[in-house]
């Protein structure tokens, strides 16, 4: 069953273009967070041969969100673009600073707008977004020679900020601590995008825009949708 299980997953890596981990107590985040499960199944040799000639062979998008962006930083697809051996130096994804799960609405910033996933109006960099989180493990932990880099090449997409808008590393704003008060980051060729915020869920797939009729109390733009960004870049 484990191996008609891979082997299935791999025929349809093979024949798409976007790629996409979902997240949201993924498994029931058992064992001790589901983004470890998912990292072991993209180390498979069937699976992570199937995702390199997605990105390199066809030019394809990966996307994680929430235990899919644990799995992506875990497997070193981000922020290095290519599935790694773990190391000590490679950044992760830890516990909350609060040493609990968090389920709320923050503010985050688009750092960056150079990746596909950013293409289109509304994804510019400065725009801000109020995008739901919930999660026990977000803490982006990254050294700080890398942290700058990353910054410099434009690798961070999203960033969590306060009422005025800057990034900011405690909470309630930033709601796991982070550091860098990163929220999403991209490989170097942008294609692979990871975050923690659940851009899935604001999403009214009728008026592809945010719906007032889910979240009536939430103040500013909770529409960030990545997802046409990602169809636009196929449609050329």
């Amino acid at each position: 069953d484990l191996a008609s299980s891979i082997a299935e997953l791999g025929a349809a890596i093979d024949g798409s273009h976007i790629l996409a981990f979902s997240g949201g107590f993924s498994a029931g985040d058992e064992p001790d967070g589901s983004g470890k499960f998912i990292a072991n199944v993209i180390r498979e040799n069937r699976i992570s041969d199937a995702i390199m000639a997605l990105l390199e062979e066809r030019k394809g998008l990966v996307l994680g969100i929430c235990n899919g962006f644990q799995a992506l930083i875990k497997t070193g697809l981000l922020p290095y673009g290519r599935i790694l051996s773990p190391s000590e130096d490679m950044p992760t994804l830890t516990y909350n600073t609060v040493g609990r799960h968090i389920s709320r609405f923050v503010s985050t910033r688009i750092t960056s707008d150079i990746s596909p996933w950013a293409e289109g109006e509304g994804l510019k960099q400065g725009k801000i977004h109020r995008i739901p989180v919930s999660h026990g493990e977000g803490r982006v932990i990254i050294e700080a020679s890398l942290a700058r880099e990353l910054f410099e090449k434009g690798q961070v997409f999203a960033q969590y900020i306060d009422g005025e808008g800057k990034p900011v590393m405690t909470e309630p704003d930033n709601p796991n601590g982070s550091q860098y008060a990163i929220e999403g980051l991209t490989s170097p060729c942008g294609r692979i995008l990871g975050k923690m915020g659940h851009s899935e869920r604001p999403i009214d797939t009728r008026t592809l825009s945010s719906s007032p009729a889910l979240y009536k109390n939430i103040p500013g733009d909770t529409c960030q949708n990545i997802f046409a960004a990602g169809v636009r870049y196929w449609l050329g």
